[in-house]
This record gives structure tokens, C-alpha cells and sequence, in this order.
């Protein structure tokens, strides 16, 4: 390949890869963590009544309808609300005008693998933290000792692909214990049963709550993402946000994620709805003989104790089941399987029996 008119940073770059989104006919698709069931009917009622000739003009650029819902929802001010198209942006945003300044970004060995991205994309020093044995956030590790101290903070909660979730009082100790840096919770999976830390967002002026819409809100196609912090920290992302893109949310998203946020019944029948369908799809994983961690996400984190994960999502493909596997160190042979229907889930069940009965 003809790199020549690269700059050293986008040669430096390996990018991130999202999951799959093939379109293959009756395939059973448990790869990409997207909610298995539809948006509110009143996101969609939204969307199209705002299908006229209003979209020849720029839509609000503060997004300022939505801020005032999602600063409402969480009991915070207006100042103390960011969105940006999707987490993924808010997250970059954080990265660039928050992080990594003063030291290097600490963040887990397995977690979501953009943050080692962001930060090369960016040129931040960084240093990964390892997982307990089981997978555990190891909150002591994230704190400073022995003049040693982090430039900038960055978990995942529920972490992401293990799905387990780290309890408040332990995300407070991690805040308080770092007075020097931000420290950023991404909270993308925490409807799912884990604890928000935006409670904490009052007391510490170094706390950063990044949530989405994509995932409890079955909203991944509109793309739409929050953060929750103290005004200074929403001011350095809006400062970034308009020396990028002072328009990041076009008209349909910000009105059909208001609409989302206005139906609460539908938002609470489908979380516990997946909430539900997760505890059985582990039972029936953990009855075929895998392992599975204790899961507070829409996704559930398992390995056979015999056959590899890579046999396994193979396996599962040649059978028109995709599930994600990450080619990683410490987690080769798990798959990543997100919580689809009761029918999709089924399907898997059926799939792997008869993998390993063969």
C-alpha cells in the first residue's frame, strides 16, 4: 500500500474493528450488543413528524432540548450535560481535551479496545492495569502509590466484553483516591444492573459519566451519546466539540432521543425483558459445560472448559450464529454473545449441542 502521503500519527494507528454486520439470510446475529428488541414506538412517531421541510435547516447545535431531558432524567443543570454522536464521539472528545496531560491514561488490560486507539490517536501516553484472575476490577491498583500516579483515568461499567460491573462505593474510592487526574466512567451497559456513578458527579469535579443511547434505548442506529460532569469538564468538551463539529446531532436524533426518554414504561419492560432472557441464556451456556462470568451488561462473557473459542465462533458461523471473539491475550477462548430474543438465544443453545455433541 502507497502510505507515502501519511502523517507518522495515522501510520501509527491500529484502528479499532467493530463487529461484523454481514447480511446473510435467517442468520442469528449475537455479535454487536445491539438491543434485540425495536426503539419506543414514540421514537419513531417522533422521527417522522419531523420529516418535512425543516430539515433545510442547521439543527440546534447545543442540542438543548436534550440536554434539559437528559439533565431532568439524571438531576443535574444544563451546564453539567454533553452530547456528541454516539459515546464513541463523547468519548474521543474526553480524550483529547481531558485526559492524559499531566501523565499517562491508566484503563484495564481487557476492556474496550478504542481506548488504546484514542490513545495513539492522539499521542497520549498510556499503561493498561491488569484484571484481577477473575476478571475483577482491582480498585487499589487504580489508585496512586509509591509516586507513581495516573494522567487520566478510563473504565468501562459494566467493563466491557467481561460484563461485570464494579460497585459504587469501589468507583467512588477510584474518584476520590485521584484528585489529580479525570477520571472517566463509561457507562454504556449500566442499565443492564449495574450502579451509575452521575450521583457522584455533584461531590467531584474530576468525575466524567459517559452514557448511550445505543444499548438500553435500542437506539445504535441514531447515534447518540452523553456525558455527565461538573460545568468545567463539559466546557473543555464543548470547546472541542466546536473546533470539530458544531452541529454533531442532526434534528432526527435529537428528537427521537427525547422521545425515547419521555417512555419510560418501554425503557423499563425491555431492560428487565433482557435482564431476564441473560440469567436463562447463562444457565443454558453453563449446562453445556462453559464458564461464564457474572454478567451486568447485555452480553454474557463464556468459555467451554474443553473446546477453544476459536473452534467454537467458527463453528457457530458455519451454522448462521455470529457472536464475538477477540483474538486477545487472556481471553482467546471466550466468546462474547450478546442477549438476543428467547428464539435468537435458542438457536445458539441448539447450535453449540450440537457442536459439542459431535
Amino acid at each position: 500500500m502507497d502510505d507515502r502521503y501519511w502523517s507518522p500519527t495515522v501510520k501509527r494507528l491500529t484502528p479499532y474493528v467493530p463487529g461484523e454486520q454481514p447480511r446473510i439470510p435467517d442468520l442469528v446475529k449475537l455479535n454487536t450488543n445491539e438491543h434485540p428488541h425495536g426503539p419506543s414506538p414514540r421514537v419513531l412517531a417522533a422521527i417522522q413528524s419531523e420529516l418535512d421541510e425543516r430539515l433545510r435547516l442547521y439543527p440546534d447545535p447545543e442540542a438543548t432540548a436534550l440536554r434539559h431531558e437528559l439533565a431532568q432524567r439524571h438531576g443535574v443543570e444544563l451546564d453539567n450535560v454533553f452530547v456528541g454522536n454516539g459515546s464513541d464521539e463523547v468519548l474521543a472528545f474526553a480524550f483529547q481535551a481531558l485526559l492524559g496531560h499531566s501523565g499517562p491514561v491508566w484503563f484495564p488490560d481487557v476492556t474496550y479496545s478504542f481506548y488504546p486507539v484514542y490513545c495513539t490517536l492522539y499521542g497520549l501516553p498510556h499503561e493498561t492495569v491488569p484484571l484481577t484472575d477473575d476478571f475483577r476490577l482491582p480498585t487499589d491498583a487504580f489508585l496512586p502509590q509509591q509516586g507513581r500516579a495516573a494522567g487520566g483515568i478510563v473504565f468501562a461499567n459494566p467493563n466491557a466484553p467481561t460484563g461485570i460491573a464494579l460497585e459504587l462505593t469501589e468507583v467512588e474510592r477510584i474518584v476520590a483516591g485521584n484528585p489529580q487526574c479525570v477520571v472517566l466512567v463509561d457507562e454504556a451497559y449500566v442499565d443492564f444492573g449495574a450502579q451509575s456513578a452521575i450521583p457522584l458527579v455533584k461531590h467531584y469535579p474530576n468525575l466524567l459519566v459517559v452514557q448511550t443511547f445505543s444499548k438500553s434505548r435500542a437506539l445504535a442506529g441514531l447515534r447518540v451519546g452523553y456525558a455527565i460532569g461538573q460545568a468545567p469538564l463539559i466546557e473543555a468538551l464543548r470547546r472541542v466539540k466546536d473546533s470539530f463539529n458544531s452541529y454533531p446531532l442532526d434534528r432526527l436524533a435529537q428528537v427521537g432521543a427525547i422521545a425515547a426518554l419521555q417512555d419510560e414504561a418501554h425503557f423499563e419492560a425491555m431492560r428487565l425483558d433482557v435482564i431476564a432472557t441473560r440469567a436463562s441464556l447463562a444457565r443454558g451456556l453453563e449446562a453445556l459445560g462453559f464458564e461464564v462470568l457474572p454478567s451486568q451488561a447485555n452480553f454474557v462473557f463464556a468459555r467451554h472448559r474443553e473446546r477453544s473459542g476459536a473452534e467454537l465462533a467458527q463453528s457457530l458461523r458455519e451454522r448462521k450464529v455470529l457472536v464475538r471473539r477477540f483474538d486477545q491475550p487472556r481471553i482467546a477462548d471466550f466468546l462474547r454473545i450478546t442477549v438476543g430474543t428467547r428464539e435468537q438465544c435458542a438457536r445458539l443453545l441448539e447450535a453449540l449441542a450440537e457442536i459439542l455433541g459431535g
